[in-house]
């Protein structure tokens, strides 16, 4: 008979596997894949000195299924996912449907002009280009460097 060594961390260890398995598909934001089902759309900014351009992510959907709502600090995307997919094998008809809403805010690190956005959707690629407003184009902001006393 051998002798084996009791490791109380080891259930521990296997609680947090377990909660964190339960928790997986709620953090946000997770471009995770789930039987190619995106949760929450990859996103890409690029700032300019005249905008932010802003990439996102969406294969597979259409721009009816999109809705795009531009503030002047945030971009917020919600859509609809709507998929279905049927093999044929030996007579057998196999039918998978994904389906389900998202959203997501983006928070824009300078204000822009969102009455003057253009947007281009091609190829499952959403391309935004956010003009910044007058007064975020000519913000200087001039630093003093003054030596301490002596």
């Amino acid at each position: 008979m051998a002798l084996v060594r009791y490791n109380p961390w080891q259930e521990l260890n296997a609680l947090e596997r377990q909660i964190n398995s339960l928790f997986a598909d709620t953090r946000v934001p997770s471009a995770r894949f789930d039987r190619d089902f995106i949760r929450v759309p990859a996103a890409e900014l690029q700032e300019t000195d005249d905008a932010i351009l802003l990439l996102l992510e969406l294969p597979g959907l259409s721009a009816k299924d999109l809705d795009i709502q531009v503030t002047e600090d945030a971009v917020h995307v919600f859509g609809e996912r709507k998929s279905e997919t049927k093999t044929e094998n030996n007579g057998t008809t196999k039918s998978e449907f994904y389906y389900g809403k998202f959203q997501r805010v983006i928070p824009l690190s300078a204000r822009i002009q969102n009455t003057n956005v253009t947007a281009d959707y091609k190829d499952g690629i959403l391309n935004l280009t956010l003009p910044k407003t007058e007064q975020e184009k000519n913000k200087v902001v001039k630093v003093n460097l003054e030596q301490p006393a002596a």
